[in-house]
């Protein structure tokens, strides 16, 4: 069975964000760090190359996989910021109408420049994807 890649790491989550090279994604990331952490009460941790995390879960499918991921957190692309929750947002419609400009994937919201995103809107999201995520699985600050 193949090894999970994104896995909590002890890289440090100030150098990482401080090394987003365009400078608007840095500032949006560090924005966005902030956010997390008033938001989860939970301190950042790096999950693999290029996720910062929130909280963590643990998980084991009927198939006997097992392992731990990340409850909520966010990444800097290129592209756009990809914010995580667990399990989607697919009953979080009204707070997404507030949002602003995004779009969806299965449990990731693609952002661009945050100067057009309801931030306490977003505060909202994650806090209704831990919500949701924690009727599910023990969430677990680190």
């Amino acid at each position: 069975m193949a090894d999970r890649k994104t896995k909590a790491n002890p890289a440090s989550v100030a150098e990482f964000l401080n090394a987003v090279e365009h400078p608007g994604r840095r500032e949006d990331a560090l924005v966005l760090n902030k956010l997390f952490c008033e938001v989860t009460g939970y301190e950042p941790v790096m999950w693999g190359a290029s996720i910062v995390g929130y909280g963590r879960y643990d998980y084991t499918y009927e198939s006997g996989l097992s392992g731990s991921s990340l409850a909520t957190g966010f990444s800097p692309r290129k592209a756009n910021l990809v914010v995580y929750t667990m399990p989607g947002y697919s009953d979080f419609g009204p707070i997404l109408d507030r949002l602003g400009p995004h779009k969806l994937g299965k449990s990731c919201l693609y952002l661009g420049r945050l100067n057009k995103i309801d931030l306490d809107a977003l505060g909202e999201l994650i806090r209704a994807g831990l919500a949701d995520l924690g009727t599910r699985r023990q969430i677990h600050p680190k």
